[in-house]
């Protein structure tokens, strides 16, 4: 009997889907410090602006914002809520992005973080980016569909 992957879902970018060709998706864990967790928990988390560098053969996320949890012991040191973050990838994945980056000239963007259980995944997406037009394009796309929805939902009534 295979295990359902339940996720909750705790920020996505969806800027990545519209700014750049999405090719290929890979899964990460990420390196976080125990009040980063609790914050993502309450979802406070922003990756719009962020992207992936690859760096001494280890991955790191930079650029994404988590607030400092409220709640927080005294004693404890606040972290710097846009430092970079380590991703926990296998090395031939480190070494597919990295070929790429540099040989075809693609991107590393998140596309979503969520929960997995205690654990804080990451999905990263191999990207290329798009050019004016094809951003136009995907916007028209997206009016014809929404036309078409709303047409067959009025016949249908």
């Amino acid at each position: 009997m295979s295990k359902e992957r339940r996720y909750k879902l705790i920020a996505q970018n969806k800027k990545a889907r519209y700014n750049y060709f999405i090719e290929e998706t890979f899964q990460a864990g990420i390196e976080l410090f125990g009040q980063e967790v609790k914050s993502l928990r309450l979802g406070r988390c922003n990756v719009g602006d962020s992207h992936v560098e690859i760096r001494d053969g280890q991955a790191f996320l930079v650029s994404m914002h988590i607030s400092p949890y409220d709640h927080t012991t005294v004693g404890v040191d606040k972290k710097d809520p846009m430092r970079k973050r380590r991703l926990l990838l296998n090395r031939r994945e480190i070494n597919k992005l990295m070929g790429a980056v540099t040989k075809d000239g693609y991107t590393i963007v998140p596309v979503k973080i969520y929960f997995t259980g205690p654990y804080v995944k990451v999905d990263i997406a191999l990207a290329k980016g798009k050019k004016l037009y094809d951003k136009r394009a995907t916007l028209a796309a997206k009016d014809v569909r929404r036309e078409t929805q709303r047409e067959f939902k009025i016949k249908n009534l």
